[in-house]
């Protein structure tokens, strides 16, 4: 399949850049950053992907830049914008790879706000103009590495509320405690492949099988990691009306005798399918199964309706409590919610489990267009900023130092002040710290080479990448 034309793929105003940068510039440099956000620190994750998709080997084609000579004055109604010479070198010299060096942390890595996750240098110093063309393409990093951090966010918050609240030895099930429900919900088949695969560096459960593939393709993953299990929908529990909920119920049980499945219970009443369905009807054959019943509500206030659901299960089926001091169901039946749930509804949720004396054991949870669609640039503040060029063959430090605004228009120092020179990302009693290549010559640098001319170098497999996020 063709990929698409690397060539159009940049904000058009960057076209002109080329004629806009002083006179004898032969080196620009730039850094990605997650300024802060939503989080503490960023997962970093995805890049490996754009590079094989978008820049490895030949990254464009005579007929790429033919495509784009005749398109793109199109766009600005003028001829004196793109310089069609500009590839035209990079093809005839270099056959199409890219004359640029990127470095960047270990995929995987967890690194605080406000630190150079990646650097890319052109290599040729006719190819200046090429370093922050690739910004527009090179700054979607930042919806897998957002995801990514987001997961891990959520994981901890089920790790603690286990840590307080679950039976000893339940921890495996923390892997399964957060489902991927997001495929339908996001904008293409590629956020569906990039956000799931970096959900999957947490945990294991997923109905998206986009991201499994997407960890194989371009990760070389040694087995699936999005994993799930059999689980009806409304379109199957409404088939045979109200009148035959129970029927449907039952034929869910009989086809599946054995392992763990889910069965949405809200189509008509929620509670009515708890108390008499599955709490009278079907018990003994739920507390006679090998495996697990999964009830999953889908509408309602996610904490009123939970509690109400639990307190009618642990009546019909019974419960342990703990050494905690928590309750637990029979391991027959479990709950699952998948409405209504995104970062601040998990820790509510669990908050009030723990309240009313519930183990968090008890839950498992589905997020779809909260864990993959709800994000944005700005949830970590990504940027890519220019932080050191050569003109005249002098290196100069490269920086902005805004001022603005508040509310009450006062003038303030802006958080978008940028990071000056050439920087390296290094280790101080553990620490992570962005300084100058110049300074702490004793520490190694975080980032290590990852593309550079045209080629991949130091490629991850996705195992690796789980274990830099799990150090």
């Amino acid at each position: 399949m063709k990929r698409e034309n690397l060539i159009l793929l940049a904000d058009a105003y960057k076209y002109a850049h080329h004629k806009l940068y002083m006179p004898g510039t032969t080196n620009i440099y730039s850094y990605l950053e997650s300024r802060g956000g939503m989080f503490s620190q960023t997962v970093f994750f995805g890049l490996q992907y754009f590079l094989k998709e978008y820049l490895q080997g030949p990254a464009f084609t005579q007929q790429d830049l033919d495509e784009a000579a005749d398109f793109l004055p199109q766009v600005f109604g003028r001829d004196d914008v793109f310089d069609k010479s500009k590839f035209q070198y990079i093809l005839d010299k270099y056959n199409g790879h890219l004359p640029v060096k990127i470095k960047a942390v270990a995929e995987g890595t967890a690194v605080p706000t406000g630190n150079a996750l990646m650097t890319i240098e052109n290599t040729d110093p006719e190819c200046y103009w090429l370093t922050n063309f690739l910004e527009t393409l090179l700054m979607q990093v930042w919806y897998p590495c957002t995801v990514a951090t987001l997961s891990s966010e959520v994981r901890k918050v089920v790790t603690q509320f286990y840590a307080e609240t679950a039976t000893e030895g339940s921890e495996a099930g923390i892997d399964f405690v957060l489902n991927d429900f997001g495929f339908r919900g996001v904008s293409s088949v590629e956020s569906a492949k990039l956000g799931g695969a970096a959900h999957l560096l947490s945990f294991s459960g997923s109905d998206n099988l986009a991201a499994s593939v997407m960890t194989k393709n371009y990760y070389a993953a040694q087995k699936v990691y999005g994993l799930s299990i059999p689980a009806t929908e409304h379109s199957i529990c409404t088939l045979l009306g109200q009148q035959g909920e129970l029927e449907v119920f039952k034929h869910v049980l009989d086809t599946f005798p054995t392992g763990t499945i889910a069965c949405v219970s809200d189509s008509y009443n929620i509670f009515r399918a708890c108390e008499e369905y599955w709490g009278e009807d079907l018990k003994q054959q739920i507390l006679n199964r090998q495996g697990t019943l999964v009830i999953r509500p889908d509408s309602g206030d996610p904490v009123m309706t939970l509690l109400r659901i639990f307190k009618i299960l642990f009546s019909k089926f019974g419960y342990t409590v703990n050494a905690k001091g928590y309750k637990v169901l029979p391991q027959q039946i479990r709950v699952i919610q998948g409405d209504g749930v995104n970062y601040e509804a998990i820790k509510v949720i669990y908050q009030q489990l723990k309240a009313n004396y519930i183990s968090a054991e008890n839950l498992v949870l589905g997020m779809g267009g909260a864990l993959l669609q709800k994000v944005d640039r700005d949830t970590q503040k990504f940027a890519l900023k220019c932080s050191s060029a050569v003109v005249g063959g002098k290196q100069i430090d490269v920086e902005k130092h805004p001022t603005e605004l508040d509310a009450e228009g006062n003038v303030t120092q802006s958080f978008k002040k940028s990071k000056a020179g050439r920087l390296k990302l290094v280790k101080i009693n553990g620490i992570f710290k962005t300084v100058n290549q110049l300074d702490n010559p004793g520490l190694a640098d975080e980032l290590i080479t990852v593309f550079e001319n045209g080629a991949l170098i130091n490629e991850l497999s996705f195992e690796q990448v789980k274990a830099n996020l799990n150090q």
